[in-house]
């Protein structure tokens, strides 16, 4: 406390009181409160650079970060997440820039999805083989064997399209570079008379699908992305290779490991099952039926 203490009194901020979450300080100050934590990734004034300024007000002090807490105006989630998908876009065209690659990067992509793949398919083919082979299955196993069918069509499905993607982008000399959140949630979005996002951590160059798809990883279930897709796509249409490799990405199943209460393990799998229909869903509009 000391340390902070010092950087509150270097910036006239009297405290009045506090509130220690892990390494992140809330801070009732005379002049409002403020969040104050150590400095992961300084990006703020790269975004300032680009003409991207929907972050709180904030000050730097050495290895600390002063941020203006936001006192959120109450919107209705639906509303809260069509807004931020908005400003994500705005966020990848006010950042955009084509940097060169080398083959071997776009290899390294495909090789470590393909490694992925190869490994829940012998995973699911090596766990259906013994569920089938009891006398009597539990609930979790007979819910994964019901719905294991689904499970390789998604994995055939990746291992088809990350070919297909492959050739795309192999004799590509150029990869188009954003900046990502690399962070999104619904709470990360806030709101008062002006649109932010926080928690800027993890936030670093890359291709802008990663923030799709950490976004639609963790809400997939909660809202429609058909429609934000098509809101993001049309202030920031995707690249061909770009889309195609983004439905690669959501469409891998997720590895469920049977070391949980039989409760849990159902609810874990009928999870990961509607996950899968609901990116199906998502996805076949952009597909033939005979390559879906």
């Amino acid at each position: 406390m000391l340390k902070i203490s010092e950087v509150l009194k270097r910036n006239n901020l009297r405290t009045k009181s506090y509130i220690k979450n892990g390494n992140t300080l809330l801070v009732d100050t005379n002049k409002g409160k403020k969040i104050i934590k150590k400095i992961n990734n300084n990006i703020y004034e790269y975004l300032e650079s680009r003409d991207f300024h929907y972050f709180p007000n904030h000050i730097i002090d050495n290895e600390y970060q002063i941020v203006d807490y936001i006192d959120e105006i109450k919107t209705p989630n639906e509303q809260k997440i069509s807004d931020m998908i908005r400003l994500i876009a705005l966020l990848h065209n006010k950042t955009t820039y084509y940097k060169e690659i080398t083959n071997e990067e776009y290899k390294k992509i495909y090789d470590d999805i393909s490694n992925n793949i190869e490994y829940l398919t012998n995973y699911y083919t090596d766990m259906i083989t013994i569920i089938e082979s009891r006398e009597y299955m539990s609930p979790s196993e007979y819910l994964l064997a019901r719905g294991i069918s689904k499970i390789f069509n998604s994995l055939n499905f990746c291992r088809y399209e990350l070919n297909k993607w492959y050739e795309l982008v192999e004799n590509k000399k150029k990869q188009r570079y954003v900046v990502i959140h690399n962070n999104l949630e619904l709470d990360h979005f806030v709101k008062d008379n002006n649109s932010y996002l926080i928690s800027w951590d993890k936030s670093k160059i890359d291709i802008p699908i990663y923030d799709i798809y950490k976004l639609y990883k963790k809400h997939c279930l909660d809202f429609d992305f058909s429609i934000l897709l098509n809101q993001y796509e049309s202030d920031y249409p995707l690249l061909e290779e770009e889309r195609k490799l983004l439905f690669i990405l959501i469409s891998l199943p997720n590895k469920i490991d049977f070391d949980d209460k039989e409760y849990n393990m159902c609810l874990k799998i009928s999870k990961m099952l509607d996950y899968l229909y609901r990116t199906d869903e998502l996805i076949s509009p952009y597909y033939s039926k005979d390559t879906v």
